[in-house]
């Protein structure tokens, strides 16, 4: 029996997600968008959204949620939504909250704090016997000494709601850790602080439907998201050695996180690291695809188009319907982003056979290549990069630097 047509609002303050709207196009479903105003102009896929809403950001870059929630309350007068999806991050809570308060199917606030905030992310961990690094809230202060009598610096101090590396500081001495947190005042409340520990960070990207992951796919940052974001550096990430140690060993240690979140469908972002002792440890995940063109890196490793899929998969959950994952390619990919000096920076020289993809963004230079050889990667990876940092490469920030890989 045909299921009824669905009407989805896909909610973001971030432009991405083209592909989402792209891959419903051709079916009965209609896609709305609701954005900030700031984002009217940008190059949206208006031929695949059957509407569009806007809302105005305040000084801090935020939505009045009392008019989120007043507007749509208008809209539904006559219009109902059956799927609320949040493209970004940062509008995984609000989209949360949104369900909650007109009672629509999905993801709600408790589960949704699990991919949102990082405090509450490694107590979900700890108590599913997920291995993370040491850490302590910073609510109250003899917990914290009894923290760093125990955990020797240095640390780290992260706000728990922001994505990636975004806010992060790096503590050197139990001095600078009081300075630090005296310097947060009365907001230290939304933060958390870590132990830090050099290694190898990973991430994991895939898809999960029915509770059951269908698609993942490991890679390796050679240049983390805390050293590109506080360092200037440039961003670069390869795909892991197919049935490789590290491969086996995170595509399990990922089941058991997305398990214990809570993750139904849909798709996830997920990041580790391999400490000098050799194990590997829970950094964060998200209920999202990947950011910093990632999504794209996985595409050309695997054939797989995360953002599309995630919207095949949102609907055949919401219907009740199956779902068929397309067929899987096994190829070694990698990515070089980098700030550049020059608005539109001329790529042209970077011409191998093995570049899949070109970045079309102003102050920009990057690309993703892909081979079935992985020595080959790392060998574009290592010339691109020298290479970009020489003739391209700004430390610079420019306009629009949103990373939240």
């Amino acid at each position: 029996m045909k299921t009824a047509a669905l009407n989805i609002l896909c909610v973001s303050r971030y432009f991405k997600g083209e592909d989402f709207f792209r891959g419903l196009k051709d079916t009965e479903h209609k896609v709305y968008l609701l954005t900030s105003e700031k984002l009217k102009e940008e190059d949206w896929p208006w031929d695949s959204i059957e509407d569009s809403f806007f809302m105005p950001e305040n000084e801090e870059g935020r939505w009045n949620m009392d008019h989120v929630l007043n507007g749509l309350a208008h809209i539904m007068r006559n219009l109902s939504f059956d799927l609320l999806v949040a493209l970004d991050d940062y509008d995984v809570d609000k989209v949360a909250h949104i369900r909650e308060h007109f009672r629509i199917p999905g993801m709600g606030e408790t589960t949704s704090r699990h991919f949102r905030d990082k405090l509450a992310m490694r107590i979900q961990a700890q108590d599913a016997k997920i291995p993370v690094p040491t850490f302590t809230d910073l609510f109250n202060d003899e917990r914290i000494h009894r923290y760093a009598d125990l955990v020797p610096a240095p640390y780290l101090i992260k706000p728990r709601s922001a994505a990636s590396a975004e806010g992060i500081v790096k503590i050197k001495n139990r001095e600078e850790l009081w300075n630090e947190i005296n310097k947060l005042g009365e907001n230290r409340h939304g933060y958390l602080l870590e132990h830090f520990a050099p290694g190898d960070v990973f991430h994991v990207d895939g898809l999960v439907f029915n509770n059951k992951i269908l698609f993942t796919r490991v890679s390796q940052y050679l240049d983390t998201p805390l050293t590109v974001s506080q360092g200037g550096g440039i961003f670069r990430s390869q795909t892991a050695s197919f049935n490789s140690k590290d491969d086996k060993i995170l595509q399990d240690l990922n089941a058991k996180v997305i398990k214990a979140f809570g993750l139904k469908h849909g798709a996830f972002h997920s990041e580790y690291i391999k400490g000098q002792d050799g194990n590997y440890y829970f950094l964060e995940t998200s209920s999202r695809v990947g950011g910093a063109h990632l999504a794209e890196m996985v595409e050309a490793s695997s054939g797989i188009n995360l953002w599309s899929e995630w919207g095949k998969i949102e609907v055949a959950a919401a219907t009740k319907t199956k779902y068929k994952l397309p067929k899987v390619l096994k190829k070694h990919a990698g990515i070089v982003v980098s700030l550049s000096r020059f608005e539109k920076p001329d790529m042209s020289s970077f011409d191998d056979k093995e570049v899949w993809w070109k970045i079309n963004k102003e102050w920009h230079v990057g690309m993703i290549v892909c081979s079935s050889k992985r020595g080959r990667i790392s060998e574009l990876l290592d010339d691109y990069g020298d290479r970009i940092a020489k003739d391209f490469h700004a430390s610079a920030p420019t306009p629009d630097t949103h990373y939240n890989p």
